[in-house]
């Protein structure tokens, strides 16, 4: 087994990236802390190393930081279609990002000002092991779901002991 520090960056490929990070920016604060530009780099490199079409290549990579949590690395490839449909949330490989906030009502309400697409919700789980977490899921501009929690305490999983999961607002 290795040791892990913990979680550093999610990666995402996003049809435009320009517009990827002005939403996270403009939405969630976000801060852009590096661009790489054009990866430089031959077919070879792409199919052994990063298990793509040759023929691909890296336009941009943009790492943002988003509060106190994980790094957000976002990528554009040239050579894909861009309009390309995402899986879906009950597809393998599909996925979505969660952002804690610590009011969800109010954020899920500023969202849907903003034009921002949420789904149904917020939504408060009153028991089993997520009881006390409240939730939301919305799109971002290019289709990928994300999520906003929010917890007022102690989820129901947490009350019988063991390890904890990690939370961006807690020393865990």
């Amino acid at each position: 087994m290795i040791s892990v520090h913990g979680l550093e960056h999610v990666g995402l490929t996003v049809p435009d990236l320009e517009k990827a990070v002005e939403f996270f920016e403009t939405v969630f604060g976000a801060v852009t802390v590096l661009s790489t530009g054009l990866v430089d780099v031959d077919d070879e490199f792409m199919v052994k190393s990063l298990g793509v079409p040759g023929d691909r290549r890296i336009q941009d990579i943009r790492v943002l930081r988003l509060g106190n949590g994980t790094n957000l690395e976002l990528f554009q490839y040239s050579g894909e279609d861009r309009d390309a449909p995402l899986k879906r949330n009950s597809e393998p490989g599909a996925c979505h990002l969660a952002f804690q906030v610590d009011d969800i009502h109010a954020a899920a309400a500023r969202l849907r000002e903003a034009g921002v697409d949420v789904l149904e919700g917020p939504t408060l789980i009153d028991s089993g092991p997520m009881e006390g977490l409240n939730w939301v899921y919305l799109r971002a501009p290019w289709g990928q779901f994300l999520e906003l929690v929010s917890m007022d305490g102690p989820l129901g999983y947490e009350k019988g002991g063991g390890p904890k999961a990690w939370s961006p607002v807690s020393s865990n």
